[in-house]
């Protein structure tokens, strides 16, 4: 469990890819301070494993499913990529929950400068937008976000310059890909709402509200 607050930007010092699959090798500093071999570690907003560690770098492997559906597959050595350690719970939550299981990814449409941010306009799959809402959360490569504006099938959100300078979104452009994590209470709650049927008010009753904690 992360939080999408960014706690380093890391480069990507080695890359052994195989047939649809890849190791990488990462190179840190902030994250390394308490790491152990199993850690997980989100990597452009993507759980991974630690394997292996030494002085300033260690390595991860990414799996097909991870390759093929997240930007991973097209990361570069020398790229930087946002980097967290997982939640402590006796830590701060700075941000919002997040699994580092990434629903998809979006397409950066447009980018604005405003007086003091970055608006950008990511474009999204319509099956991920039924879990944004207006000013609800999302994790953009890892980064927790808001949403200041929606539509059928994108969304928007707004960089400070904090945010410009500590996360890779940054330095991205029209056209780029970036990872996507919807906000995982809008996933349970639409899932719960399909299960029970509580598409309409007339389906929502006392008992069924217990029955799933919510008085």
């Amino acid at each position: 469990m992360f939080t999408g607050i960014i706690e380093e930007l890391g480069t990507i010092g080695d890359i052994k890819t195989k047939a649809q699959s890849m190791q990488l090798t990462i190179l840190a500093k902030i994250i390394l301070s308490e790491v152990k071999l199993g850690d997980s570690i989100a990597v452009n907003g993507v759980c991974l494993t630690v394997t292996s560690f030494a002085d300033g770098q260690f390595t991860v492997d990414v799996m097909p499913e991870t390759y093929i559906a997240t930007s991973l597959a097209k990361i570069k050595i020398n790229d930087k990529v946002n980097l967290e350690s997982a939640l402590r719970f006796n830590g701060k939550l700075g941000g919002h929950f997040v699994t580092g299981h990434v629903d998809g990814i979006g397409l950066i449409k447009q980018i604005a400068n405003t007086v003091n941010a970055i608006n950008y306009t990511i474009e999204l799959d319509k099956n991920l937008m039924q879990y944004c809402i207006y000013k609800g959360s999302i994790a953009v490569d890892g980064t927790s976000l808001t949403i200041f504006g929606i539509g059928d099938d994108w969304l928007n959100i707004a960089l400070i310059p904090h945010t410009v300078k500590n996360s890779v979104i940054g330095s991205k452009k029209i056209g780029d890909i970036v990872n996507i994590e919807c906000d995982m209470l809008g996933k349970y709650v639409l899932n719960l709402a399909k299960t029970n049927n509580l598409h309409t008010s007339s389906n929502i009753t006392k008992e069924i509200l217990a029955k799933n904690g919510f008085i």
